[in-house]
């Protein structure tokens, strides 16, 4: 029987599982002459969770990689739970979920960032998402990232112009009046009929890697400037705003109890501000 805990279980293996095979793969891409460095973290209560957090820097592809997963339960504090899908009366939650944040050293590939979460409140549902956020214009990288996400959505029944868009929506900068990359597929809420959403949610795990090696492997033996790196640089600058002002969940974690370094693993190395 598909109950409560077993959907808990079930899901939580998944991520575990995807944060090991994206470390492999990105670690693949470095040639294996980089690894992820493992710290584990709970909550200040035992009994309500935490996490593991993969950490890979100053590679020959990646300036800085955070590879996420985390599963954990409490409550909410009482002026956040208006903000979460049935947390408004109890507070109470359970939630389980893998994010990637990889910042490119070559200043020509972009960023690269993926999460799919499934929380359950007095409600259940999965989300996440996958986006890119490059400095340089590449209209065929751009194709390839947007065509390879419209597939999954279509092999799954999912409305991929509404994700696109939910996206452009999501990853904006208001005070900027701009978006923070090229987009993706962003989509929350997703309540009904877990079966086929948790079918998505782990084929678009699998599809973030293999988009991942494409857009990294077509680029990787680029040459680029200082000046190339300075333009990447304030691009960051755009990111690090986004994630401290308007992320969900960077949001999501501080209120949960949740580790702050891994939290804010997202943030890069190296930005500039003119």
């Amino acid at each position: 029987m598909i109950n409560s805990n077993y959907r808990k279980k079930i899901t939580d293996n998944w991520f575990s599982f995807l944060q090991v095979q994206i470390c492999k793969e990105f670690e693949f891409l470095e040639n294996n002459k980089f690894r992820f460095t493992k710290r584990d973290w709970k909550k200040k209560k035992d009994n309500e969770g935490g996490g593991t957090s993969f950490l890979l820097s100053g590679g020959k592809i990646f300036d800085k990689v955070g590879v996420n997963k985390s599963t954990v339960s409490g409550i909410f504090p009482k002026k956040f739970r208006s903000s979460i899908l049935g947390a408004e009366k109890k507070g109470t939650y359970w939630a389980s979920g893998v994010s990637v944040v990889a910042h490119m050293k070559n200043p020509k590939i972009p960023a690269i960032h993926f999460n799919t979460r499934f929380i359950i409140t007095s409600k259940e549902w999965f989300g996440g998402g996958m986006d890119a956020t490059p400095s340089y214009k590449d209209d065929k990288e751009e194709k390839i990232i947007h065509d390879n996400l419209k597939k999954v959505c279509l092999k799954n029944k999912k409305n991929y112009r509404k994700y696109k868009n939910w996206c452009d929506k999501y990853f904006y900068l208001p005070h900027r009046k701009e978006s923070r990359g090229i987009g993706g597929i962003f989509f929350d809420y997703e309540t009904k009929n877990w079966i086929n959403n948790f079918k998505f949610v782990r084929d678009l795990g699998l599809a973030f890697i293999d988009i991942s090696n494409k857009v990294i492997s077509r680029k990787k033996k680029l040459k680029w400037t200082k000046k190339d790196k300075q333009k990447q640089l304030l691009k960051r600058g755009r990111y690090v705003e986004f994630n401290l002002l308007y992320d969900r969940g960077t949001k999501f974690g501080l209120n949960s109890g949740g580790n702050v370094e891994s939290i804010l693993m997202s943030l890069p190395p190296d930005a500039k501000w003119k």
